[in-house]
């Protein structure tokens, strides 16, 4: 059964912490074993100045089991789904111990995006551009940064008339841009994708 206890003292933790970590989780609904985390990309690295929106599940053995966890941003990494957001890390799976929490896990994917392991990819094709042609490499994941992770400085009125025009009911658009928190980037994917 999940430690609800626990679960709780963890958001609260990471509630004080924000500020220096730039590490958010909130739940996703009413429930606490589904949560939305938020990472910032690390400075000197093509992802840096972007949000990045990670799901994640705590299974019923929470902290015995660890969290599951993929990034719904879209991002450009060799351990990271270009497709589905899978990560590959290790204290995920067969590295994971009850001493370690949802704030250390996010922290070692913010690690991650610095220090990627493209000898050991969750995507192929983006580990075999960053192992043959880096500058490439560099100059899709910053291009994915701004366009998928950058969240947008219009206002809500502006993002409601940009997505309305792409054919979107306003009432729809509304709704969606609410339930993604603002986000135009994640609006719009939804959007497509129902």
């Amino acid at each position: 059964m999940l430690e609800l206890a626990r679960v709780q003292k963890e958001l609260q933790e990471l509630t004080r912490d924000v500020k220096v970590s730039g590490i958010t989780v909130k739940p996703n609904g009413d429930s606490l074993s589904h949560l939305i985390g938020t990472i910032s990309g690390p400075i000197d690295t093509p992802y840096e100045g972007g949000s990045f929106l990670i799901d994640i599940v705590l299974p019923d053995q929470y902290p015995y089991e660890p969290p599951k966890m993929r990034f719904i941003t879209k991002v450009w990494h060799p351990n990271i789904s270009s497709q589905s957001g899978a990560i590959c890390l290790d204290i995920l799976k067969d590295h994971w111990s009850p001493a370690l929490n949802m704030k250390t896990a996010l922290l070692s994917l913010q690690a991650l995006l610095s220090a990627p392991e493209p000898t050991d990819p969750q995507d192929a094709v983006v580990a075999q551009q960053y192992l043959q042609d880096y500058p490439t490499f560099l100059g899709t994941a910053r291009y994915w940064t701004e366009a998928f992770a950058i969240v947008s400085t219009l206002g809500i009125e502006e993002k409601v008339q940009k997505l309305v025009e792409m054919g979107f009911t306003e009432a729809l658009v509304r709704n969606t841009l609410e339930a993604v928190g603002g986000d135009e980037n994640l609006a719009l994917e939804k959007l497509c994708s129902s």
